[in-house]
């Protein structure tokens, strides 16, 4: 038996973390974001799972970034933020000039993989990576502004360098 566990995040709408100790240290919980003022939440909107939060191990005193999760591990649907960043990133690629529309619905078509771990990342890397370039390092600013928090590590260092 082991004395590990996840702790529960509370996170805004937006994707802002106001804690990842929500469950252990409510005494820091928010009902709003101080950061943009949504709604926080606890729990995923789809089947109520709590949001994995600190990684508890017991005997064991560290620090660590959290990263908070683009979709439930309970019910595989993305949570609000991730869906949020998704739809911005699409509009951003709407007003792009330098693009066809055909190439547009394909940059657009490229973000759910740039999310998830996938086979298909890869594929949508490369096409993130060309279609961008054409686009401009302007569209890239801005597209990257609003993905950053939601691609998952590899993708931030293929395609962003971070």
């Amino acid at each position: 038996m082991t004395d590990s566990y996840y702790d529960t995040a509370q996170v805004c709408l937006n994707g802002h973390v106001v804690s990842s100790f929500a469950a252990s240290q409510p005494q820091s919980n928010q009902n709003f974001c101080a950061q943009c003022g949504a709604q926080t939440i606890t729990a995923c909107q789809s089947c109520n799972t709590p949001i994995r939060g600190h990684y508890h191990v017991s005997g064991v005193i560290g620090f660590f970034d959290y990263n908070k999760p683009a979709y439930c591990y309970n019910c595989g649907k993305p949570f609000p933020w991730t869906v949020a960043s998704l739809a911005a990133a699409s509009d951003l690629v709407d007003d792009l000039d330098t693009l066809s529309q055909e190439e547009k619905q394909q940059l657009k078509d490229s973000f759910p993989d740039l999310v998830r771990d996938t086979p298909r990342t890869v594929v949508a890397e490369g096409r993130f990576k060309r279609l961008t370039k054409k686009a401009g390092s302007e569209a890239v600013g801005a597209i990257r502004s609003v993905l950053i928090d939601v691609v998952s590590e590899a993708v931030k260092k293929s395609i962003f360098g971070a």
